[in-house]
């Protein structure tokens, strides 16, 4: 699996968390079915493909500010949720996350 499709694939996961837990929702939401939808779209259309940084730490904000606010609000509900549902998941992030800080290109 590529980075772009693990990436899209944990981005799911935690849009999902957030409208199961935040939303009490059994499936998507149509609000977050297009989060969802808006955000693969982003990451498969992302200029620096395999050598993307985190979103956070990208020089190039592509998302629309609204969707980037939707994000981060799901981001602040699922991320800390995402230790104990798939933790490795989130150990990887905080890895690259680390190793981002610390000049590296995110190879």
């Amino acid at each position: 699996m590529t980075r772009i499709e693990r990436e899209t694939e944990v981005v799911g996961k935690m849009i999902a968390l957030y409208c199961r837990g935040k939303e009490h929702n059994r499936e998507l939401c149509p609000r977050c079915r297009e989060l969802n939808e808006y955000a693969a779209n982003r990451l498969r259309n992302c200029r620096f493909a395999e050598r993307k940084p985190s979103c956070k730490q990208c020089p190039i904000h592509c998302y629309r500010p609204d969707m980037r606010e939707r994000m981060r609000e799901v981001m602040r509900y699922a991320g800390p949720r995402m230790l104990f549902r798939e933790p490795l998941e989130a150990l990887r992030h905080l890895w690259r996350e680390f190793r981002h800080g610390k000049g590296d290109t995110g190879k």
